[in-house]
């Protein structure tokens, strides 16, 4: 789809026209150039897209303060209500009218959001068109028009968190009953967790913060005594050897595979340096992967990691404190032995950073839905193996900070990855079903499930392509749009604001009669929510500087570490019921869209630009159920070789009946032996892609059987006639 046609079906039709007119500009240029591009026609094309520039940005400015202004009046009203004392009936009355002005401001949010991406998206494509059409060069020009008039760069965070701050307070009758909380409560060292990812298209960001924060708050950490939230931005740099060892293993997911990081949170004047190791385990071992980590202050990493600094002091200092038991304390020390023993047995040193900021959904003290979405992920080379000390003898390269894109580093060295990263961890009780907006999301457009995706292998394959070997499945979805027609029901549309409808609290009373009964959808998602049964095992927070040397556990679900491994909540697969039973047994009669729906599914198709690397694939089923499909296999071979067997010797020693037998018992039994491998590889094949079934076969028995009884029929027949 051409962008003028994306940017007429993809407008608010209440704001028509303030966005640029870029079929305007377009005709423009396309007709000047046509009779002969001059200096006077870019004099008056510059001033035209200046005057859009400028109508662009006081539309959007305007429209920024209004949004604040009406989470303020919105704020005003909440802290009348709570503080009237009328009946509680009457205060919910009036809550489902801010709720429902609350709904219509995120529609608001949303559709300037999509305003400002769009608007920068046409300046962008015609200024690219006049440099391209016209023989002036406008692009640098532009460049600081644009700097001089930054609509493009308005964070709609800060109105984010108002408006999830306001929409919980709201949902709980006025009152904010997650303030006092600890972000970490209802957490403890160790839990079990299910874990999916998932990409975003930078286009459905913003659209996806709104949807999930009428279900779940946006967490803040907080540091004491401060009221500032923190930066959002989470940087951890990945240690391997030149051989990429642990790359390697953790690719293929080897039994007893090691990813090591440190990791900080925020800018770079963060003291608290978090040292974390992931050790993953096969199930047959009766191990759980785990992930563990220590906290150290900045100035030690390097002594750390060189062995001259050991953690016997602040051990010893929070056994004083009596903060730690003597437990958590021994892992701690023993975590910190282990990380440093491999550091120099396997010649470890800094290779990958990743970098993200991290907007995280959850009610405080409730783990039982938390969800995640990073964006502005980059990856940055820390290595020297090409012979450039990027970090030097330091832990980690000092020309950079958090100052995303980090324009100043060379494109060989950093990669921008192009999608947002949603993570959905949930903690049910087993059988219990997920909130259903949970489901909805999954299942919609605005994301596309990627359940193996690594920051460390994707930064790893790419920015040190010449190294690898194997490439990681998800490279086959890097050459696609990942974008998909939008599911109905799904996402944000602008509602009405109630404003005007604000009633006054003695006169509540007399409105309660024609109020309605029906739940909003925040309310009955929050009925739900509080049918789930909580696990008694708990997560250590991963902003939380005091879970210093905890264990955390991850359950195997489908045969594998979920965070990295399961398809949790992968679409659900449908077949057509017109479907013949023959095309159901082919593993080569597999419909296109059946394929496209499995959520683990990779494409072998070759990279032209890599022809030699080979694709991991995301494959993690425990073997017995492979086995048992083998046992199956041979249990239907061992009765084709007896049939086969009888076969053969009514053929070579029968008279001429038995050798008619004989014929028939062979057919049978070559038809036996396709009819078996044709199941086996269709059950294997979908074992792989983790279908949930059916795998019974009714259809196979019945026609063996009856073709049996024909030929025993056929041969009583025959012996019969020729007596």
């Amino acid at each position: 789809m051409k962008f003028g046609q994306q940017l007429r079906e993809s407008l608010f039709p209440d704001w028509k026209f303030y966005y640029v007119d870029y079929s305007g500009l377009k005709r423009f240029l396309y007709e000047r150039t046509d009779k002969g591009y001059t200096a006077d026609d870019e004099s008056e094309f510059v001033k035209l897209l200046d005057s859009e520039l400028e109508k662009v940005n006081n539309f959007q400015q305007t429209k920024s303060s209004e949004m604040k202004r009406r989470i303020e009046y919105c704020e005003k009203q909440v802290d009348l209500i709570t503080q009237n004392p009328a009946p509680e009936d009457a205060k919910r009355e009036q809550l489902d009218i801010i709720e429902r002005e609350i709904d219509a401001v995120i529609g608001e949010v949303y559709e300037l959001a999509k305003f400002t991406r769009l608007n920068f998206t046409a300046f962008m494509k015609i200024v690219k068109k006049h440099d391209k059409n016209a023989p002036f060069v406008l692009k640098p020009m532009f460049a600081e028009q644009l700097n001089s008039r930054p609509f493009f760069k308005e964070n709609f965070d800060e109105l984010l968190l108002e408006l999830s701050r306001l929409y919980n307070i709201v949902r709980n009758g006025g009152v904010d009953v997650d303030g006092s909380k600890d972000p970490q409560s209802g957490n403890g060292q160790n839990f079990v967790r299910q874990t999916t990812k998932y990409w975003v298209h930078p286009d459905n960001v913003m659209e996806l913060k709104l949807y999930i924060l009428k279900y779940l708050p946006v967490l803040i950490y907080r540091t004491k005594g401060t009221t500032k939230p923190p930066n959002p931005a989470i940087t951890s740099i990945y240690f391997d050897n030149d051989k990429l060892d642990l790359y390697q293993g953790r690719l293929e997911k080897s039994e007893g595979a090691e990813a090591i990081r440190l990791r900080w949170y925020g800018d770079m004047d963060s003291t608290e340096i978090f040292i974390e190791r992931k050790t993953h385990h096969e199930d047959w071992t009766g191990e759980k992967s785990v992930k563990e980590r220590f906290s150290i202050k900045e100035k030690y990493v390097n002594d750390y990691l060189s062995g001259e600094y050991t953690l016997d002091s602040k051990i010893e200092r929070l056994r004083e404190e009596g903060k730690k038991s003597e437990q958590d304390l021994h892992d701690m020390e023993a975590l910190s032995r282990e990380v440093l023993e491999s550091v120099k047995t396997k010649h470890l040193e800094p290779v990958v950073r990743s970098f993200y900021n991290r907007t995280a959904f959850q009610i405080p003290g409730d783990a039982r839905v938390r969800i995640s979405l990073d964006t502005e992920l980059t990856m940055v080379r820390e290595d020297s193996f090409d012979g450039k000390p990027r970090a030097g003898n330091n832990w980690r390269r000092t020309d950079i900070g958090v100052d995303y894109p980090f324009s100043q580093l060379p494109e060989q060295d950093v990669c921008r990855f192009p999608y947002a990263i949603l993570e959905v961890k949930l903690q049910t009780q087993s059988g219990v079903e997920p909130p259903q907006w949970v489901l909805d999301l999954i299942d919609s457009h605005l994301v596309e499930a990627v359940p193996k995706f690594s920051k460390f292998i994707h930064g790893t394959s790419v920015l040190l392509e010449d190294r690898v070997d194997v490439l990681p499945f998800w490279f086959s979805q890097m050459d696609r749009d990942i974008r998909k027609p939008a599911t109905k029901g799904i996402g944000i549309s602008r509602a009405n604001s109630p404003r005007g409808s604000f009633v006054g609290m003695d006169n509540a009373d007399r409105h309660r009669g024609g109020r309605t009964n029906s739940a909003t959808p925040s309310q009955s998602s929050l009925q739900y929510q509080n049918d789930i049964e909580v696990i008694v095992e708990s997560e250590p927070g991963e902003h939380s500087s005091q879970n210093e040397g905890t264990v955390t556990q991850y359950s195997h679900a489908y045969g594998g570490e979920p965070s990295e491994e399961t398809a949790l909540l992968g679409r659900r697969n449908y077949q057509s019921s017109s479907e013949s039973w023959l095309q159901k047994i082919n593993p080569f009669a597999k419909s296109g869209s059946q394929r496209e729906r499995q959520p683990g599914r990779v494409t072998f198709t070759s990279r032209d630009d890599q022809p030699n690397k080979r694709i991991a694939v995301p494959v993690r089923v425990e073997p017995k159920v492979f086995f048992a499909n083998e046992r199956t296999f041979l249990s239907w071979l061992n009765f084709a070789i007896v049939l086969g067997s009888l076969a053969l010797g009514l053929l070579n020693f029968g008279d001429s009946t038995g050798k008619i037998a004989g014929a028939a018992f062979t057919v049978i039994a070559m038809f036996v032996m396709i009819y078996a491998l044709m199941l086996f590889q269709w059950r294997a094949e979908r074992i792989r892609r983790r279908e949930s079934g059916p795998y019974d076969d009714r259809v196979g028995p019945t026609i063996l059987v009856v073709v049996l009884i024909s030929a025993v029929v056929l041969n009583f027949y025959l012996k019969i006639v020729a007596g």
